[in-house]
């Protein structure tokens, strides 16, 4: 029966998306191509999420238990295993190389090859910005409209509008909104 799940797996998930990623892994990152990439994955994402945009080169493991929102970016480089469940709320920015892992390892007689998986959730809240070389570990819950700081590894479920920072992260300070006029390069006035 297991052998099933998994062609299941394969052919409503990861075949397709695959082929999208390499179809379209010799455009470059620029807004209408990870606009294009994102609207023909999230096709084969469960939820069908709108407004997806994508990056090249994104890992994404375990896509059936994997739900985004709408409106969230994955950039560049991000490495996503969702086996133990990944939640991203509406308007989630990822930078590039964030890696995400609802997995922890196990050790068995000394390796950890023996020794199984310790899957846990991982749920990111709305508006939150993950910065780049970022990493979430399982059972991690990111507080809606937070900024986890580049280099951050975040071990433990933080408050919403935090700037998280460090290895492991801490909480630095409450994130404040502070809106701009430009919103795109063509926004600002040389």
């Amino acid at each position: 029966m297991n052998i099933l799940k998994e062609i299941h797996y394969q052919l409503r998930y990861a075949l397709p998306i695959w082929l999208i990623q390499l179809l379209t892994a010799w455009l470059p990152d620029i807004s209408i191509f990870i606009r294009v990439r994102g609207a023909l994955v999230s096709l084969f994402l469960p939820g069908r999420p709108k407004n997806l945009t994508l990056g090249r080169d994104v890992t994404l493991l375990a896509i059936n238990r994997l739900k985004l929102g709408d409106g969230v970016y994955i950039a560049k480089g991000s490495w996503i295993n969702a086996i133990g469940g990944i939640t991203f709320e509406n308007e989630v920015v990822l930078a590039p190389y964030v890696v995400m892992s609802s997995n922890n390892h196990g050790f068995k007689d000394g390796s950890v090859k023996r020794g199984g998986a310790h899957p846990g959730p991982i749920t990111i809240g709305f508006g939150t910005w993950i910065a780049s070389h970022s990493v979430v570990a399982a059972n991690v819950a990111v507080g809606k409209g937070n900024l986890v700081a580049a280099n951050s590894v975040v071990t433990k479920s933080t408050p919403d509008n935090s700037v998280q920072a460090g290895v492991p992260a801490k909480h630095i300070k409450t994130r404040l909104d502070n809106p701009s006029t430009i919103n795109s390069k063509h926004d600002i006035k040389l």
